[in-house]
């Protein structure tokens, strides 16, 4: 069966007190590397065992890793590079091969392959979809072709409960797809929901559309 196209993953390289700033705030830096760890591994493991898709990992640095101890074997190296969260996954998809891209974080713990599947099969009909997050962010974005339209990124509140709203701004003339909302694990709050089966959806619905004007 022929690929579908590329995933891409972007993490932080798991350093103790490096990753987490929110979470570590209100559980400790060691519990939050830890929940880091956790979920970013298991996260790959999952992701990484479809055959469906190209499977990409972006680090935010150029530190030493150990890919058999941090990161499960299979996925691919690639530098986020500087700038923004939009100049970085940009950069990324652009330098890919061609083919439609799915960029997703590594701390959505009820990601599966069944969304990533919805993800690249809402591409056929339409130019971009996203996973909205419940703080105002989007968990996943998708683009079917490359490169990276131009103005995709401009002007986008980044850390701010207007990032997606920013972001369809900027591509009101584009067929949009939506898969389910999901939170990521940013705070002790939302690690407390997700420990007790208390996150929204857990995946496996289909993507709604919209064509914004």
């Amino acid at each position: 069966m022929a690929k579908q196209g590329h995933l891409v993953i972007f993490a932080r390289t798991p350093r103790l007190g490096r990753v987490k700033s929110r979470l570590a705030r209100d559980v400790g830096v060691v519990a939050a590397w830890q929940i880091y760890r956790q979920i970013s591994s298991t996260v790959l493991r999952r992701l990484g065992r479809s055959h469906l898709w190209w499977c990409w990992l972006a680090l935010d640095s150029r530190h030493p890793w150990r890919s058999g101890r941090v990161w499960p074997h299979g996925w691919r190296r690639v530098d986020q590079g500087s700038g923004d969260l939009g100049q970085r996954m940009a950069r990324v998809a652009r330098r890919l091969p061609p083919g439609p891209v799915v960029i997703a974080g590594s701390d959505v713990p009820n990601m599966g392959a069944d969304d990533v599947q919805s993800a690249f099969r809402a591409l056929h009909d339409h130019d971009f979809v996203f996973g909205p997050a419940m703080d105002g962010g989007y968990w996943l974005l998708g683009v079917k072709r490359r490169p990276i339209p131009h103005g995709l990124f401009a002007e986008v509140r980044w850390s701010s409960r207007n990032v997606l709203a920013d972001t369809l701004a900027n591509i009101s003339n584009h067929p949009v797809a939506f898969l389910d909302l999901k939170e990521d694990i940013d705070t002790g709050a939302a690690f407390s929901r997700w420990r007790d089966g208390a996150s929204p959806s857990r995946g496996g619905g289909g993507p709604s559309s919209r064509r914004r004007r």
